[in-house]
């Protein structure tokens, strides 16, 4: 059997022994996810443009975004490819500093360069990277009360 773990990292080589011990081996490619409750990752796993794995900051992140069955990881550095779905990373990530603006993004909070306001209940935010994502209907209201605006 092959598990991905999401861990802290004081606890990620503990549990990662204690696993292998037991004969299940650590992927990050596993479709099956050990997430430490009430823990978020501070690193993620992802796939480079050469589809080799890197190890990507979650503070370098400054969205999250799928086409189809891709999910790209974007950063201020560049674009990388993640194995999870977008809801898994949804529940991987800490709330306080990622909120979901759409069926298709995720945003890091603290990324946004400027918010305008767009027709028919929706915004378009202005991200660090000067790349542009839509604030959609659906989460219109819930961004609206993050932010108090």
């Amino acid at each position: 059997m092959k598990i991905k773990l999401v861990l802290s990292d004081e606890n990620h080589d503990i549990v990662a022994d204690f696993l292998t011990k037991h004969g299940i081996e650590i992927d990050d490619s596993s479709e099956f996810v050990l997430i430490e409750q009430n823990r978020y990752p501070q690193h993620l796993t992802v796939k480079d443009g050469r589809g080799e794995r890197a190890l990507i900051s979650v503070d370098d992140i400054v969205l999250i975004e799928t086409f189809g069955h891709t999910v790209s990881v974007v950063t201020a550095d560049g674009e990388y490819t993640s194995q999870l779905r977008l809801y898994q990373l949804e529940l991987t990530l800490d709330p306080a500093r990622f909120l979901r603006i759409s069926n298709s993004v995720i945003i890091q909070r603290n990324k946004i360069k400027r918010i305008l306001p767009s027709l028919s209940m929706r915004f378009v935010l202005e991200m660090c990277n000067s790349r542009r994502v839509d604030v959609t209907r659906s989460y219109y209201l819930k961004f609206k009360e993050y932010f108090k605006i």
